[in-house]
């Protein structure tokens, strides 16, 4: 007997709803097991295939999940899987960009940093800012991983990350740090926090994708799913 084909799909929320309807539109029926909050099911809508399993997970938990290789498919943010998953190619195929769940992971600086507009401007604030007070300027983020590599690829010195366990775009007014990386959709909560992205500060833009296990590639029950979806 073949093992469960495993396809983990997010737990609550908009992101959860959009991805069930894709599911339930392309003809498919999700079981969901448990009371409404229930985090197992059944993919059903491929005849004589049952034993395709559901698991409801957080989208940061399913793309920790799909790099150690527990989940065959996952339905979570392009942004976590880079954050998340070094040398991802490696381990993971992007089967499809969805189109829902769009976020842009940037940097932003206080609007009031008139001369700061790029990369560029920041090394040299950072710099200035470490000469005078003694101390690198503080980055405020959930993406430990990505900045690294951002600002590394930016020749950015003179800085050092502050893990945000809260809303990050509020540490340059709550004086935990002097710049952020963060995900935005519209911008709009980066203005009400007078911060402003840097003209080329985009790290990554991102949306929920269809994300596939290389170990997975293979099984038939995975391509007869993703051809259904279409």
């Amino acid at each position: 007997m073949s093992r469960p084909l495993t396809i983990a799909l997010p737990s609550k929320g908009r992101l959860m709803e959009q991805a069930a309807a894709m599911f339930e539109t392309a003809g498919f029926t999700l079981d969901r097991t448990g009371a409404g909050r229930g985090y197992q099911g059944k993919l059903n809508g491929i005849d004589g295939v049952d034993d395709i399993e559901i698991a409801y997970l957080s989208a940061t938990e399913i793309a920790h999940l799909l790099r150690e290789g527990k989940l065959d498919l996952g339905i979570t943010g392009e942004d976590l899987l880079h954050e998340y998953i070094p040398n991802m190619a490696d381990a993971i195929d992007i089967q499809r960009r969805l189109g829902f769940g769009r976020a842009d992971v940037v940097v932003a600086v206080p609007e009031c940093w008139l001369d700061v507009a790029t990369m560029s401007d920041l090394d040299e604030v950072a710099l200035a800012y470490h000469a005078r007070h003694g101390r690198r300027l503080r980055v405020a983020t959930k993406y430990g991983n990505l900045t690294r590599r951002f600002f590394a690829e930016h020749g950015v010195r003179g800085y050092r990350i502050v893990e945000s366990l809260g809303a990050t775009e509020g540490a340059p007014a709550a004086g935990t740090a002097e710049v952020i990386v963060d995900i935005t959709s519209t911008g709009a909560t980066l203005e009400a926090n007078h911060l402003k992205i840097l003209d080329d500060g985009v790290l990554l833009r991102s949306e929920a994708v269809i994300a596939v296990h290389l170990n997975a590639m293979s099984d038939p029950r995975l391509h007869a799913i993703l051809t259904k979806l279409g």
